[in-house]
C-alpha cells in the first residue's frame, strides 16, 4: 500500500459532486451513471476505454449523468490523513491526475477523452508519458500541473474516498457500476440496459430502443 501525503487546499477546488454542464430541457430525467473504480486496475481499464465509449458512441450519453470516480479502493489513515492505494505509489499519483482531470474540466467529453487516454496509458505500462493525453486534447498544461503539483488531486480524493465509504452497499469488486443509485453488480458490462431501462423521458436514444431483455 502506498502512502499520498495530504496538501493544502489552495487552488480553489470545486465539490467532487460537480458533475457536466447540464443545459439540455428534460435534464431532470437524466439517468445517473457512476462508475466508482481503480485507475490501475485492469478490469477498470479495460471497462473504460471499451465498454464506456458506448456512451458516446450509441448517443447514450444524451440521457445520461455520467460520473468517473476514482480511488475506490483506497483509504484515509487516521494517523497522519494520508491516503494509501490498493495498487502501490503509481496508482496513488495517477488517481491524484485523474482528480484533477474531473475537477478542471466539467464537459464529460472531455473528462472521458482524457481519462480514457490515461488508463489507455495505464494499460500499455507507460503513464508516465501522461503529458501526451493532455497535448493531444489541446488542453493547458499549466493548470493542469498547478493542481497535481500543488496536491490538490490528494485532496480531492479524501473527498472521493469519504463519499465512496457512504455507498450503501459498499462496493465489493471494482468497476462498481451504479445506475440512479442502484449499483448493477457484476453484470457491469450491460449497464446500457439498466440505463434504458430507468429512462422515462421521452427523447428515447435508438440504443433504448430495440427490446430490453
Amino acid at each position: 500500500m502506498y502512502e499520498s501525503e495530504g496538501a493544502s487546499n489552495s487552488f480553489g477546488l470545486l465539490s467532487v459532486g460537480d458533475g457536466a454542464n447540464i443545459n439540455q430541457p428534460f435534464a431532470h430525467q437524466k439517468v445517473n451513471l457512476s462508475v466508482y473504480y481503480n485507475s490501475l486496475c485492469q478490469s477498470c481499464a479495460q471497462f473504460i476505454i471499451k465498454d464506456l465509449k458506448n456512451v458516446f458512441d450509441s448517443n447514450l450519453i444524451s440521457i445520461v449523468n455520467l460520473r468517473l470516480v476514482p480511488w475506490a479502493n483506497a483509504h484515509i489513515n487516521n494517523n497522519n490523513s494520508s491516503i494509501s492505494c490498493q495498487n502501490g505509489p503509481d496508482e496513488c499519483e495517477l488517481n491524484s491526475l485523474e482528480s484533477c482531470a474531473l475537477n478542471l474540466w466539467h464537459k464529460v467529453d472531455i473528462q472521458y477523452e482524457l481519462i480514457n487516454c490515461f488508463e489507455f496509458l495505464a494499460i500499455r505500462g507507460t503513464i508516465n508519458t501522461w503529458k501526451e493525453c493532455l497535448d493531444q486534447l489541446g488542453l493547458p498544461m499549466e493548470l493542469f500541473l498547478n493542481c497535481f503539483n500543488m496536491g490538490n488531486g490528494t485532496q480531492l480524493g479524501k473527498a472521493y474516498i469519504n463519499q465512496i465509504a457512504h455507498l450503501s452497499p459498499s462496493p465489493s469488486f471494482v468497476p462498481w457500476v451504479v445506475v440512479n443509485n442502484q449499483p448493477v453488480g457484476k453484470d457491469y458490462a450491460n449497464f446500457t440496459h439498466y440505463v434504458c431501462k430507468a429512462y422515462g423521458g421521452v427523447a428515447v436514444p435508438e440504443v433504448c430502443k430495440s427490446p430490453l431483455k
